[in-house]
């Protein structure tokens, strides 16, 4: 890997937008067939090649201790031969896909004459920005090209020879099926410096996506002078209404934050209403703490829970990722609403409840990409809401919210077709 000295670093990143950016227009008149036939024969490299990205994964693990990974990170930055044929086949669902450029959206006839059509259309080269899992170097990349966008991947450092193995191998596919070979790039540096370079160059990227901590989307939404696709904090809640199936509440609970826990559509927050409590606290404090989860709970909670720790402010907006769950017992729907709205990162919150009227309030008044009613955060997620594939889910409102897929890494333009029409 050609690592560039912090003395050309601007001009390297310069180089590298300007590289993604040609490949863009080129990328944008590619037929499906072109850009599926890269994705199944990139596929097909990741079996032949299996060996070679575990010896480059290899690399990364036994760095990682240097790094101060725990187990759970450690676990994520970890390649076997199954895993590697696990991101294989998602580049072959994503190669099943619909293709979204060139897609009428809608289309009028005007009293003129003149036919005016609103065509789907790349947004042209993105920035991406996330975390060390290697999987997400391919993710991302299929996803971007199959949109027809070029992408600029800035992986975790933590996983740079996984990801420029990965990388690597897509490159060397491209260039024997027509995409262009600069269409997808790896940031050849770990010096954050990088990033801010990249942030001010808005004349080559059209957007920059970030998904990690909140340190990094404030920065980006800082210094970018670009648009922002923001994947951010996954503080998610489930609130148990007064009429709620309390062995529903339960199994929704306990999967929601359970299932898998270091992911941003858990359930890090439990909003309980007071009328309900008494029954559902105890035995659902029970089912959590015997998976390991430290209960940390306002005072009422701890009346009915006695070994629940005492939650702070910071508890009600902390995104654990881990094994704790901040816990409330509210009066009212209105309190719940008001807690979720104040303490939420707009992410995916959820009610239980057998009143249709409260659910409707819940899912109108709630400010999130995604509002459940009787079903587990955990459903916020691309491929379970039948979109296919995704690369974060926004907390955003413009120009993306929920889980961004191929279309939301789309804009459009008018086409407008006429006979010699002149305005009077």
């Amino acid at each position: 890997m050609n690592t560039p000295t912090p003395t050309d670093l601007k001009a390297y990143c310069t180089d590298v937008a300007q590289r993604a950016a040609r490949a863009a227009r080129s990328l944008a008149q590619l037929s499906g067939a072109v850009k599926n036939r890269w994705l199944t024969e990139s596929a097909q490299a990741l079996h032949e090649r299996a060996d070679l990205i575990e010896a480059a994964n290899q690399q990364d693990l036994a760095a990682a201790p240097g790094y101060g990974l725990t187990p759970a990170q450690i676990d994520r930055l970890t390649l076997t031969t199954a895993r590697i044929a696990d991101i294989a086949r998602g580049l072959e669902e994503v190669a099943a896909l619909p293709d979204p450029i060139g897609e009428t959206i809608e289309s009028t006839v005007r009293p003129n004459g003149l036919q005016v059509a609103k065509v789907r259309v790349p947004l042209g080269t993105v920035f991406f920005i996330y975390e060390s899992r290697p999987n997400v170097t391919a993710d991302a990349a299929a996803i971007c090209v199959k949109s027809g966008n070029a992408v600029i991947l800035r992986g975790g450092k933590e996983a740079r020879h996984s990801s420029q193995a990965i990388v690597n191998l897509l490159q060397d596919v491209a260039g024997r099926v027509g995409v262009p070979e600069e269409a997808v790039q790896l940031v050849a540096t770990t010096d954050r410096e990088a990033v801010g370079h990249f942030l001010q160059l808005p004349q080559y990227i059209d957007v920059a996506i970030p998904r990690g901590g909140a340190s990094l989307i404030r920065r980006v939404t800082a210094e970018a002078r670009m648009p922002v696709i923001k994947h951010f904090d996954g503080n998610c809640h489930v609130y148990v209404d007064a009429t709620a199936d309390l062995a529903m509440a339960l199994e929704i609970t306990i999967n929601a934050k359970c299932q898998r826990m270091g992911v941003c559509n858990a359930c890090e927050s439990l909003l309980v209403h007071a009328q309900v409590a008494d029954r559902l606290l105890p035995e659902l404090a029970a089912a959590l703490q015997q998976r390991g989860v430290e209960i940390r709970g306002d005072a009422r909670t701890q009346q009915l829970v006695p070994s629940a720790a005492a939650a702070e402010e910071a508890d009600y907006c902390a995104e654990y990722l881990g094994p704790q769950i901040s816990v409330r017992v509210v009066p009212t729907l209105d309190e719940a609403i008001a807690h979720v709205n104040q303490y939420g990162s707009h992410h995916t919150d959820a009610i239980v409840t057998q009143d249709l009227t409260a659910a409707r309030r819940f899912a109108a008044e709630v400010d999130s990409s995604a509002v459940m009613v009787n079903a587990s955060t955990r459903f916020n997620d691309g491929g379970e809401f039948g979109l296919g594939a995704e690369i974060g889910i926004s907390t955003d409102k413009f120009h993306a919210r929920g889980p961004c897929g191929l279309k939301e890494l789309t804009s459009y333009k008018y086409v407008v077709y006429g006979q010699g029409q002149i305005r009077t």
